[in-house]
């Protein structure tokens, strides 16, 4: 998922901070939170490599996204995730750069989480989780089109392991690892250069591992939740964006991001809340130094209950 190198981090490094996959939230069984976003990505600078350039080709680099995602609670230690993140990338006006930019559906996501440890220790409780994601292109988008690609254009499978100790001051930490292997991607050419040349328009985009750290705090009788986050990316192969060429599917991506997030749960309006963030890439590795906000709105309900109450009405 990128531009030049890596656009964008959904589910390897989530910038959003409702109930998601990454995260030591449970959705209890039978109740469903559906999530509605919309985050604004620029950058006008990049790293090739390890050297940070500009290129007046594509000055800055506007990207947005919305994107919906629904948590459903099978159980009370399994949730279900699906998502489906709509993107559009340009280059701004009125320096704007040489190239149109592109817009679409990206990856259609799933994961599946579960709860495997719960409990209490010394002064507060303990929380052990893993995941497992898989995502897959939803549209015939370009792959190789960097900067403006929507999305690597690869399936991915994924692994996360998740650990969080809240104290019961309600101030926690909370650290995961995950590992992405990806697929093959097709280019719209059949000869490529990857630390040597290939005759074919298959790219091999490479497999990554992913970690994060947070430290959060629930304020106002868990009205409030506020986080700090450390995030970063690595691939485990690849090649460097050569000078002034242009990225591909096939670079090595290493990415470093902080994060501030805070959400609030409406307690006069029961399973209403609003989330809002801002990230910024702090150090990479051929992937753009992207600063991103963004906003959204969550709703929890109970299914059950609701299909109790028709009942009872007719």
């Amino acid at each position: 998922m990128s531009l030049l190198g890596m656009l964008a981090l959904l589910y390897p490094m989530e910038p959003l901070k409702a109930q998601t996959p990454s995260d030591a939230l449970m959705m209890p069984s039978k109740n469903i939170c559906v999530l509605f976003s919309y985050d604004m990505g620029t950058f006008d600078r990049y790293w090739e490599g390890s050297y940070l350039r500009s290129n007046e080709t594509i000055a800055t680099v506007d990207r947005n996204m919305v994107l919906p995602m629904a948590a459903i609670g099978i159980l009370d230690n399994l949730n279900f995730y699906v998502s489906l993140p709509y993107i559009s990338t340009e280059s701004s006006e009125p320096n704007g750069g040489k190239f149109t930019g592109a817009r679409g559906f990206q990856d259609i996501g799933f994961a599946l989480k579960y709860r495997s440890i719960r409990t209490e220790l010394g002064p507060g409780r303990i929380s052990f989780l893993g995941t497992a994601g898989f995502s897959t292109p939803f549209t015939n988008y370009l792959s190789d089109y960097r900067p403006y690609s929507i999305g690597s254009g690869a399936p991915e499978f994924s692994l996360r392991a998740i650990g969080q100790y809240e104290l019961n001051s309600q101030l926690y930490f909370r650290a995961s690892a995950a590992h992405l292997w990806r697929g093959y991607t097709e280019a719209e050419r059949d000869y490529y250069y990857n630390n040597g040349s290939y005759y074919t328009a298959w790219m091999d985009v490479p497999n990554a591992w992913t970690y994060e750290a947070i430290l959060g705090k629930w304020l106002f009788n868990t009205s409030l939740k506020l986080e700090l986050s450390y995030s970063s990316l690595t691939s485990t192969s690849g090649d460097d964006i050569r000078a002034y060429n242009a990225a591909q599917p096939t670079n090595k991506v290493e990415v470093d991001r902080l994060g501030f997030s805070a959400q609030y749960y409406f307690k006069s309006i029961k399973g209403l809340g609003v989330v809002a963030y801002h990230n910024r890439v702090v150090n990479g590795r051929n992937t753009p130094k992207m600063s991103n906000t963004g906003f959204g709105l969550t709703y929890q309900f109970n299914v059950i209950k609701k299909q109790t109450d028709e009942e009872n009405a007719q």
